[in-house]
């Protein structure tokens, strides 16, 4: 099937290269010249394990292609998925410029039937906007042409949205068109042989599917943090909860990790865009609003350990930072907990020194010459000269450091750790003092 993919982000370019993968022929279109170019030479803009080979593999197959042509990309595709992004304004609400600039191009360049996709995570209600616009191109035009607009939210975990999109646990479509949903269903076959995962609803269903499947993972996320911060106080092991109730069926273990907050650019986005919904709509999701606050007050909370610790005087201290990207496996900074970390490190007058596997690009393109910021070359590098160390992403490679050559290198014996990657009884017999989250008695806790 011939398909057009607007945005070539985290789920345009993923969505595009595993539909070119099982041979739909695609077309990626992009107003970035710059990322075009080089996604034509064989360059991939971001980091998602596995992405780099399909992409390579499916442009050298000829199935997909780059664009910044937009009448190229209406008239190459039947179906046109909307991927680009909805930035959340200021008033929390997600941004639909970019989501109806795609709908009127569309709606200008078709010359026959089409199927407009909103791929990108968008508020209940978009659906009738893109409709809106495309007819009033069409309409501009003199034309009386017949389109579907379609919901089909995206799933996709940053560092495995490849497996995510190959292997989905659902996918869900919403639509009331019988010519759009067999076109779908063709679009997703081969993604959907073992057993049937379409899932076919109203759109505006769809829409609110997205919404409602993120802010639920960010509730059982600020709820378990909470009950860390509880912990603290009153000198039980965070980690042995987790144990005890994850072992309930009803409650599973997925995404109740206490940690120093969640980040992303979908979770935060989402929840303050929901909330904002439902404001909009005379109602007061007191349950978003205290998802979202729980998380903001969480982002602080390593900060307030590592001052707790020096008695509130930063001034000239060194912190060894071990992870930037909000989460493993990718190397997205957006809302990440160590921007938080070291912006309060900053204001306080404390210096850092950085080091993430995927992230250094991505943190010197935002922080780019900051004052108090050094970029090292290995999380070794990151420990010389430090006073303390703090960790604020699990990836794999800090799992099983080398503690004595830590105690060896920092100033002060403490580790920071905003993921609980280490068990408090190890690394005190290496001399480490440990600072968790949650983790019973001896724990700071903010007054």
């Amino acid at each position: 099937m011939k398909i057009t993919i607007f945005g070539t982000g985290y789920v345009g370019l993923v969505t595009g290269a595993c539909l070119a993968d099982v041979g739909h022929d695609v077309l990626c279109m992009d107003v970035d010249q710059h990322k075009i170019d080089k996604l034509k030479n064989g360059q991939i803009p971001i980091y998602e394990p596995g992405l780099d080979n399909i992409v390579k593999h499916t442009v050298e197959a000829g199935r997909l292609s780059f664009t910044t042509d937009t009448e190229e990309a209406v008239r190459h595709g039947t179906l046109q998925f909307i991927a680009v992004g909805t930035p959340p304004d200021e008033d929390g609400s997600a941004d639909l410029q970019y989501v109806t600039a795609v709908a009127r191009a569309i709606g200008e360049y078709m010359e026959d039937y089409k199927v407009v996709v909103d791929k990108s995570t968008v508020p209940v209600g978009t659906g009738d906007k893109v409709k809106s616009a495309v007819r009033a191109q069409l309409d501009c035009r003199g034309l009386e042409l017949e389109f579907d607009v379609v919901s089909n939210p995206e799933f996709l975990k940053e560092g495995a949205a490849i497996n995510d999109f190959m292997k989905p646990d659902r996918i869900v479509v919403g639509t009331d068109s019988e010519r759009a949903s067999e076109l779908l269903r063709e679009v997703y076959y081969p993604f959907n042989r073992n057993h049937d995962r379409m899932i076919f609803m109203d759109l505006r269903s769809a829409e609110l599917t997205k919404y409602a499947a993120n802010s639920m993972l960010a509730t059982k996320i600020s709820f378990m943090n909470e009950i860390a911060n509880l912990a603290e106080r009153l000198g039980a092991d965070i980690e042995a909860v987790r144990r005890g109730i994850g072992s309930d069926p009803r409650i599973g273990y997925h995404f109740i990790y206490p940690g120093c907050g969640y980040g992303g650019s979908c979770f935060p986005k989402d929840v303050q865009a929901l909330a904002r919904t439902a404001s909009d709509c005379g109602y007061e999701a007191r349950l978003l609003n205290a998802v979202e606050s729980v998380n903001y007050a969480q982002k602080h909370v390593l900060f307030d350990k590592i001052s707790h610790y020096f008695g509130g005087d930063l001034k000239g201290k060194v912190v060894a930072l071990w992870g930037l990207a909000f989460k493993p496996n990718t190397d997205d900074m957006r809302e990440a907990s160590s921007g938080t970390l070291m912006e309060d490190l900053w204001k306080a007058g404390a210096t850092v020194q950085a080091f993430d596997p995927e992230a250094m690009e991505e943190t010197q393109r935002i922080y780019g010459s900051q004052d108090g910021l050094t970029l090292c070359g290995t999380k070794e590098q990151a420990l010389k000269g430090a006073d303390v160390l703090a960790i604020c992403t699990e990836w794999k490679e800090f799992r099983s450091p080398d503690f004595e050559s830590i105690a060896a290198a920092i100033r002060e014996p403490v580790v920071f750790d905003g993921r609980n990657l280490y068990e408090p009884e190890m690394l005190e017999r290496y001399g480490l003092i440990y600072y968790a989250i949650g983790r019973g008695r001896n724990q700071f806790h903010s007054e």
